[in-house]
């Protein structure tokens, strides 16, 4: 590829995630062209494919990053096969950008790391797409000013209309409580070093062996509290929320300020239906920031050891949904390569 060819690449898994990015690298993101789809569905691979000129469906992950058109692969795949995934593209020396979670334990991250460390430069980006967020950007500027003083706690909202079939209580903390393990990470600059997950009553609409909603508690290296409302089956929309309280002041973001509607008596909003409306704009820059730097021979954006710290922090919080105790993160040495 030269710097004047479109980055082709191939999109692996057709979900509604990956969906989105096939549009997304198709119809918005400059730089960048959909080379490939692969899914195990091979109908829904073709259509896809069908619908964008020069893209190739595939049913194997591997015969698409052979290809000599891929040039950069998009893992929008479940996470349970993402190590797999990432191992070939890391094989291939493929930049990748990966959906979160980067893999569902910190011992399958670890080997993404170590075979990246291995490579012997980044390839890796997850896909934690609230960092590009306006809302987020705005609250991580204003904390490391410094005017406001330290962070003492931070507080998160997370709600749902409700999660798909066959989504389990251990995904609310994998596949949902992830992403305030990141952002929290990320505002504060600092790791977390212990998770506690307490389960008030249930909702009547959480299926059969989901406690849901739950409350997770994370400390820090620093002594801030963070806690997370991670609810699944709030039944209005989708609704993401935080609020830092620090020594000289607190700030909220809160993306549903407006606009509010008052006529015939009464007022009221609307609140987001879901998340690929709620962060379209983050996704947005997520993809083209990962299309640029992928252009320039680099890799920015959060790191496989943002993935690895993430899912350290995950692991320790489904210990604790299990056995209803405070439960300490298992980090390795942050290793030079990633400083």
């Amino acid at each position: 590829m030269t710097s004047q060819q479109a980055l082709g690449v191939a999109v692996v898994g057709t979900g509604k995630m990956g969906a989105d990015h096939v549009r997304r690298i198709h119809q918005v993101v400059s730089g960048a062209r959909v080379t490939a789809v692969v899914d195990i569905e091979a109908e829904r691979a073709r259509t896809l494919a069908d619908g964008i000129e020069g893209c190739t469906a595939y049913t194997e992950t591997a015969a698409a990053m052979a290809a000599q058109d891929v040039d950069a692969v998009l893992l929008a795949s479940p996470g349970p096969a993402h190590e797999a995934a990432l191992l070939e593209a890391l094989g291939h020396d493929l930049p990748v950008l990966c959906e979160k979670p980067l893999t569902p334990d910190a011992a399958s991250a670890l080997r993404v790391l170590e075979a990246e460390q291995r490579l012997g430069h980044r390839r890796v980006q997850v896909g934690f797409m609230r960092r590009y967020d306006a809302e987020y950007m705005k609250l991580r500027r204003l904390l490391a000013r410094g005017d406001l003083g330290r962070t003492l706690m931070l507080h998160h909202r997370h709600r749902n209309p409700a999660m798909p079939p066959g989504f389990t209580e251990e995904m609310l903390i994998n596949d949902s409580v992830v992403h305030e393990t990141d952002v929290t990470r990320w505002l504060l600059d600092q790791e977390i070093t212990a998770v506690t997950v307490h389960k008030p009553a249930a909702t009547s609409y959480a299926p059969a062996g989901m406690n849901d909603p739950q409350l997770v508690l994370f400390e820090t290296e620093s002594g801030a509290l963070v806690d997370v409302e991670i609810f699944g089956h709030c039944g209005y929309g989708y609704q993401v929320q935080a609020e830092a309280v620090c020594e000289r002041g607190a700030v909220r973001i809160d993306p549903e300020q407006g606009p509010r509607l008052t006529t015939a008596g009464r007022w009221g909003g609307s609140v987001t239906p879901d998340y690929l409306e709620r962060f379209a704009d983050a996704y947005d820059r997520e993809v083209q920031a990962w299309v640029d730097a992928t252009r320039r021979g680099e890799a920015t954006g959060p790191s496989a050891w943002d993935g690895y710290a993430a899912a350290a922090v995950c692991e320790a919080g489904v210990l604790s949904q299990r056995e209803g105790r405070r439960v300490e993160v298992e980090l390795i040495e942050r290793p030079a390569f990633y400083q």
